[in-house]
C-alpha cells in the first residue's frame, strides 16, 4: 500500500499538470475575453456614430451588464445540461453493474485490451480494479468521467460573470474618462492590449505558446472592432 507521503507526492505531481486547470481557465479566459471585445466593440460603434459622450457610456454599461447575465446564465445551462447527461450516465452504469455485473467487467477487460495490455493482464487489472470499486473504473474508463471533467454549474456560471465584468469594466472605464473625439482609437488601442495581456497569460498558465495565443486574440479582436467600427460609421447619425 501507499503510504500518506507517497500519495501527497503523486496528487503534487498530478497538480502541476495543465489539464487540472481546463475548467476555470476556459471559464475565465472566455468571460475575460468577451467582456473587453463585446463592450468595446459595442462602445466603438456607439462612438464612431458620433455625439456626445452619454450614448457611449450607457451602451458600453448596457452591454457590460447584458453581457455578464447572459455569459452567466449561459454558462450555467450548459455545464447543468452536461452534469444532467453525467448524472444520467452514471445512475444507468451503477443498474448495470447490480444487474450484470460478469458482461461489464468483461467490457472493462476488453478496454484495457483495446489500450495495449495482454488479455490476461487487462483481466487481472479489470478484476482488481473492480474490486475496489467498480462504478469509478467504469465510469473513468467506459464513459471518461471523473473528476477533473466534472463542473459545477453555479460555480462555472459565477466565474463567467464575472471574469466578463472584470474585462469589460476596463473599456467602460476608456468610455467615461477618455477624451470624446477619439474616443473610437483609444477603445481600440487600449483593448487590444487588454487583449494581449489576457491572451499571454491565459497561454502561459496554460503552459502553451504565447506569441501564438497574442497574435490570435489581437487579429480576431481588431476584425470585430473594425466591423464594428464600420457599422458606426455606415450608419452613423447624430445623436
Amino acid at each position: 500500500m501507499q503510504s500518506d507521503t507517497e500519495n501527497k507526492g503523486l496528487d503534487s505531481y498530478l497538480d502541476n499538470h495543465y489539464i487540472h486547470k481546463s475548467n476555470w481557465l476556459r471559464a475565465a479566459v472566455l468571460g475575460a475575453n468577451d467582456g473587453i471585445l463585446s463592450v468595446a466593440s459595442i462602445a466603438i460603434g456607439v462612438a464612431s456614430a458620433g455625439g456626445a459622450r452619454q450614448p457611449v457610456v450607457l451602451a458600453a454599461l448596457a452591454g457590460l451588464v447584458a453581457g455578464a447575465l447572459s455569459m452567466a446564465a449561459g454558462e450555467y445551462v450548459s455545464v447543468s445540461s452536461q452534469t444532467d447527461l453525467e448524472k444520467a450516465d452514471i445512475e444507468r452504469e451503477k443498474k448495470e453493474l447490480e444487474e450484470m455485473p460478469e458482461i461489464e467487467l468483461q467490457r472493462l477487460t476488453e478496454i484495457y485490451q483495446q489500450r495495449g495490455l495482454k488479455k490476461e493482464t487487462a483481466a487481472i487489472v479489470a478484476r482488481e480494479l473492480t474490486e475496489k470499486n467498480a462504478l469509478e473504473a467504469h465510469l473513468r474508463d467506459e464513459l471518461g468521467i471523473n473528476e477533473i471533467t466534472q463542473a459545477n454549474p453555479i460555480q462555472a456560471a459565477l466565474a463567467s460573470g464575472a471574469a466578463f465584468t472584470s474585462g469589460g469594466i476596463l473599456p467602460l472605464l476608456i468610455t467615461i474618462f477618455f477624451p470624446l473625439g477619439n474616443m473610437h482609437y483609444s477603445l481600440y488601442v487600449c483593448s487590444i492590449f487588454f487583449l494581449m495581456i489576457l491572451g499571454a497569460v491565459a497561454a502561459k498558465t496554460g503552459g502553451s505558446d504565447i506569441r501564438k495565443a497574442v497574435i490570435r486574440i489581437t487579429l480576431w479582436g481588431t476584425l470585430a472592432m473594425v466591423i464594428t467600427a464600420g457599422v458606426g460609421y455606415l450608419f452613423g447619425v447624430s445623436v
